[in-house]
C-alpha cells in the first residue's frame, strides 16, 4: 500500500474544482448570513456568544480525540480568559486552560506569523505535565520515531494510516509553514483551511496532539479568511457529530495519489453544517440575555444564581433529567431543606416551572417562560 506521502512532490495536492464549486458557493453563502447575524447582536452579546463557541469547541475537540472534559471547568477557564463572570464555577485545570489559550491565540492573532516554535509552544500546553495520559511524551518537540495509528485488538490490529519517518518532519514541517506564509490571496479561503488541516494531521508531527492542533489551525485559517478574531460556529462539534465519517475520508485520502476531492468536498460540506449550527448557539445567548432582562429585579442569593446559570447554560429543556432538590444540593454544596427552600422561592417568583410529567419524589424542574 503506497501512502499519500510516499508520492514524489506529494504536497501538490490535485482536485476537481467541479465537484468543489456548488459546495464553495453554498458555503459563502452562510458565512454571510452568520456575519450579518453577528454585526446585529452588539459588543456585549458577541462577547457572549465567543464564550459558547469557546467552551463548545474545547469541549468537541477534545472529545474527538476520545478526552472527556469538564464542561464547568471549561466554561471556568473560558470565562477567566475572556474577562466575563465567573461564579460558581471550579478553577480549571492547568491543560484546559492549555487548550483555551491555543484556541484564542489562533483566532485573536490569526493576523501573526506561524512558525515551528509556535507549534511546539501549543502542543506543550497541551500536555504541561509531559504525559499524556500514563506515557511520558516529548512535549514540545517534534517525533523522532515512528508512528502508526491502528486500531482492533492485540494480534488483530488494522493500519489505518502510517506518518512519515521521524526524520523527515523537520523538513515537512518547513514546508508545511512555507506554504502556509505565501498560499493567502493564492488559496480559495475555505479550501486553505481543509487543505492546512489534511497536511498537518498527514505529517503527524507531535507524539501526540496532532489532531487538536489540527483543528487549531483550521479555525485560524477560517479566522484569517474572514479577519476577524472571533468564531461563531464551532467546526470541532460539528466533526464530533461526525466523527466516524470524519476519520474515513482522511483515512481514504491519506491512501495512494495526491487527489484529495473526497476530503474537500467533506469538509465543506461539515463546515456548512457547523455554520448552520451556528444559529442555535446564538440562540442560545439571546434567550439567556432576554432571561435576565425579564428578571432584572428579581432577588436570588448566589446559590440560585448559580444553578439559574446551569440551565441556561444547558438551554430550556436541555438540561438532563430536569433540576431536582438532589442535584440542587449537589451543584451548591447546602443542605436539602435549604435547597427544597430555595426551589420554591424560584418557583414563587416564575424563575422555574414545575415539569408537566414530574410529580412525588421524582419531580423536576426547568425554567420558567
Amino acid at each position: 500500500m503506497k501512502y499519500i506521502w510516499q508520492n514524489k512532490d506529494w504536497t501538490d495536492f490535485s482536485w476537481q474544482s467541479d465537484a468543489l464549486l456548488p459546495l464553495l458557493g453554498k458555503a459563502r453563502q452562510t458565512q454571510g448570513k452568520i456575519l450579518t447575524r453577528v454585526r446585529s447582536l452588539g459588543l456585549a452579546l458577541t462577547h457572549e456568544a465567543q464564550a459558547e463557541v469557546l467552551t463548545e469547541e474545547a469541549v468537541k475537540t477534545s472529545a474527538i480525540e476520545g478526552e472527556v472534559l469538564n464542561r464547568d471547568s471549561v466554561r471556568s477557564s473560558v470565562a477567566r480568559h475572556l474577562g466575563l463572570p465567573q461564579a460558581g464555577l471550579p478553577r480549571a485545570e492547568r491543560h484546559i486552560d492549555g487548550l483555551i489559550e491555543i484556541l484564542l491565540d489562533a483566532a485573536k492573532n490569526h493576523a501573526k506569523p506561524l512558525a515551528g516554535k509556535r507549534l511546539k509552544g501549543w502542543q506543550a500546553a497541551l500536555f504541561p505535565t509531559g504525559y499524556s495520559g500514563l506515557h511520558k511524551i516529548r512535549a514540545g518537540k517534534w517525533r523522532d520515531t515512528d508512528v502508526q495509528v491502528v486500531s482492533g485488538p492485540v494480534g488483530r490490529e488494522r493500519v489505518h494510516f502510517q506518518a512519515p519517518p521521524g526524520e523527515r518532519v523537520d523538513q515537512e514541517i518547513k514546508s508545511f509553514l512555507l506554504w502556509w506564509e505565501k498560499s493567502p490571496g493564492n488559496t480559495e479561503g475555505f479550501l486553505r483551511a481543509a487543505i492546512a488541516h489534511f497536511w498537518f494531521v498527514t505529517i503527524h508531527p507531535f507524539e501526540d496532539g496532532n489532531g487538536r492542533i489540527a483543528r487549531a489551525l483550521t479555525d485560524m485559517a477560517l479566522a484569517q479568511d474572514e479577519k476577524l478574531p472571533v468564531r461563531f460556529y464551532s467546526l470541532s462539534s460539528q466533526i464530533m457529530e461526525e466523527r466516524n465519517a470524519y476519520y474515513a475520508v482522511l483515512e481514504k485520502c491519506s491512501k495512494g495519489g495526491r487527489d484529495i476531492t473526497a476530503w474537500l468536498e467533506w469538509f465543506l460540506g461539515c463546515l456548512i453544517r457547523a455554520m448552520e449550527r451556528s444559529e442555535t448557539i446564538i440562540a442560545k445567548v439571546l434567550a439567556k440575555v432576554e432571561f435576565w432582562q425579564r428578571h432584572s429585579q428579581t432577588t436570588m442569593n448566589e446559590r440560585q444564581r448559580k444553578v439559574v446559570n446551569r440551565l441556561l447554560a444547558a438551554g430550556v429543556g436541555q438540561f438532563q433529567g430536569g433540576l431536582t432538590t438532589r442535584k440542587y444540593v449537589s451543584l451548591t454544596k447546602t443542605s436539602r431543606a435549604t435547597a427544597f427552600r430555595e426551589i420554591a422561592d424560584l418557583v414563587e417568583k416564575k424563575v422555574l416551572v414545575q415539569n408537566s410529567k414530574s410529580n412525588g419524589r421524582s419531580v423536576s424542574y426547568d425554567l420558567g417562560p
